[in-house]
């Protein structure tokens, strides 16, 4: 049985938790706002986007004559995952669930006799995917000193990517990223993005059936729409995950706060009443000494 002095020294320790606990849920929270309001802007961009890309690959004729990065290599043989997680940890499982459906989604690709490369955005998720993937990994990219997510770092991202579909280096490429719902919810979602979808669904939502003309033609924009597409696409998932970061930070630190309070009930109560018992252990010496006398 722990002594008083251990029961003190245990409940200054979870207090001292506590107090860190909250103060990461009040950072969290003040932090989400902004990502929030961020990947809020973001999604009719890129939803936007992928209309006009569907309008305008509809305007080509001739297949041949599309781009590589929307009509793909005419295999499927080598895919490329690029798994978003987080820096940094005490979100919950917001990274495990990412890393979780990659995983899944690499041992499909693998039953089905495919090759597999995988490009980690985040040090959580190369931390995971390592232990049973690290074989399969071909680059890292590291945000860490990243203290706000720009479009730039997408579009490095991006020009990476495609760098490595013009070298032959794989067929398919599939983004993972958590979709962020609300502070408790939080969806893991797989992206294709090379080759790129012609935006069929979103085409018919907006009811875009006019017929237009295009100069210069419709295979020199999608030239140079397709690669800043990709790069919206990446933005938006690191904007998403870092919503469903916060979000996921902080749901874990309410709920580590809500423990650390309990716990301390619990070796307060055990303080107590361990404490009420030397006092009277205590007097009962004494009126036993007295009695004697």
């Amino acid at each position: 049985m722990p002594s008083l002095k251990d029961l003190r020294n245990r409940i200054a320790t979870v207090k001292a938790t506590q107090k860190i606990t909250k103060a990461m849920q009040m950072v969290a929270a003040a932090k989400l706002r902004r990502a929030q309001e961020s990947v809020e802007a973001a999604r009719p961009y890129s939803q936007r986007m992928s209309a006009v890309l569907g309008n305008i690959a509809g305007a080509v004729v001739n297949a041949d004559d599309a781009p590589r990065l929307m009509s793909g290599t005419g295999s499927d043989q080598t895919h490329l995952l690029v798994v978003c997680t987080a820096e940094r940890g005490l979100c919950g499982g917001f990274n495990s669930q990412i890393s979780r459906l990659a995983r899944e989604h690499i041992g499909e690709l693998q039953g089905q006799g495919k090759d597999v490369k995988i490009l980690c955005v985040g040090k959580k998720g190369y931390d995971v995917l390592k232990r049973q993937y690290g074989n399969l990994i071909i680059d890292r990219v590291d945000l860490r000193e990243v203290k706000r997510i720009g479009f730039g770092n997408a579009d490095d991202i991006a020009r990476k990517v495609i760098g490595l579909f013009d070298e032959g280096a794989f067929d398919v490429c599939t983004l993972f990223y958590s979709e962020f719902q609300s502070v408790i919810t939080q969806v893991p979602t797989a992206q294709q993005i090379i080759p790129s979808g012609t935006g069929d669904e979103e085409a018919e939502q907006t009811g875009t059936d006019a017929v237009y003309e295009y100069e210069p033609d419709a295979t020199a924009i999608l030239d140079d729409l397709i690669p800043r597409n990709i790069a919206v696409q990446i933005f938006r998932a690191l904007l998403e995950n870092a919503a469903s970061e916060q979000g996921a930070r902080m749901t874990a630190m309410d709920n580590a706060t809500r423990n650390a309070g309990d716990m301390i009930d619990k070796l307060t109560l055990n303080y107590n009443r361990q404490r009420q018992a030397q006092i009277t252990k205590e007097l009962i010496e004494i009126i036993s000494g007295a009695e004697a006398l």
